[in-house]
């Protein structure tokens, strides 16, 4: 964690698991809230409903090296 000089915290280094996943022939990144591994078949919210998709692979990242900004990341519905 890092402080700032007035006594803020400017970041947490909290772990965050991402997955790419393929759906409909293009890969887009997704949160994780549990484990998945590549090869695996999810459901993803895409457009305005849910899709199914493959997990190409995963990342481990903070929310500084995180491929997409976190406000603007979904999450993984279910695993199938």
């Amino acid at each position: 964690m890092i402080h700032s000089m007035s006594g803020g915290v400017l970041a947490r280094n909290e772990s965050i698991l991402f997955a790419k996943v393929e759906v409909e022939g293009a890969p887009h990144w997704y949160i994780a809230p549990f484990f998945v591994a590549a090869g695996d078949r999810v459901s993803v919210p895409f457009g305005s409903g849910l899709s199914e998709g493959t997990v190409i692979r995963t990342e481990l990242c903070t929310r500084q090296t995180a491929p997409i900004p976190l406000n603007r990341a979904r999450a993984i519905e279910k695993k199938l």
